[in-house]
């Protein structure tokens, strides 16, 4: 992932803040077997201290690979839109000069992977899964002599990832003038596409951030 230096993120807190606040699907790019192409898997995971966790069923092709290279890395994407060219021409110019782009944000961990077999170590990834997706508790015991989930537990491995690096993007257009990403936020808004609003709103969050924009 190439990021330019206004694209980045403004401190580790940024992203950590926004993986927090519902970014919990991503994609796990595993190396593929020599002369194989890579595999990627998208699922939801749960962070922890220096850790994503997840987990999938036995019969997914991703298991050799990750024993073959345990070197991986998990992708996530979100508050995405596309910005038409004429709302990025310059002032004075025809608004078909204007370069289309992508505005989204995105954090790549670079993770070892670790793959976890041991049944009640399965259970507890299973129980800190659901305490995040399913923090009321409404659900049978995940323990592995209890059904459903302990005669559900040998159909699945999980992973822990050890995450080794982390770069974040946010890309905005935060190398424009103050009016030029105030004027796209509120085009965003006006359009009311996919997922325009919370693009919009990062938009802005980061013009608010940077002290550069006072509504």
């Amino acid at each position: 992932m190439f990021i330019q230096p206004w694209d980045a993120a403004l401190d580790s807190a940024e992203w950590q803040t926004w993986i927090a606040d519902g970014h919990d699907f991503g994609l796990l790019s595993v190396n593929g077997l020599p002369g194989r192409p890579p595999t990627v898997v998208p699922t939801h995971f749960v962070s922890g201290d220096d850790e994503l966790l997840i987990h999938l069923a036995r019969p997914n092709p991703v298991w050799e690979s990750i024993e073959y290279d345990p070197n991986v890395t998990f992708t996530v994407i979100g508050d995405y839109a596309f910005i038409p060219g004429p709302w990025r021409a310059k002032p004075g110019t025809p608004p078909t000069d204007g370069v289309p782009t992508s505005y989204y944000a995105a954090v790549e961990f670079t993770c070892q992977a670790h793959i976890v077999d041991d049944p009640r170590q399965k259970a507890e990834l299973l129980r800190r899964q659901m305490a995040h997706f399913q923090p009321d508790g409404d659900h049978a015991p995940l323990a592995v002599d209890q059904p459903p989930y302990g005669r559900m537990l040998p159909g699945i491995r999980g992973l822990r990832l050890e995450v080794t690096d982390v770069r974040a993007k946010f890309k905005y257009d935060d190398h424009k003038p103050v009016e030029h990403r105030a004027a796209a936020a509120d085009r965003l808004t006006a359009r009311g596409q996919g997922l325009d609003a919370p693009t919009a709103g990062q938009q802005l969050r980061r013009l608010d951030r940077m002290g550069t924009w006072n509504p």
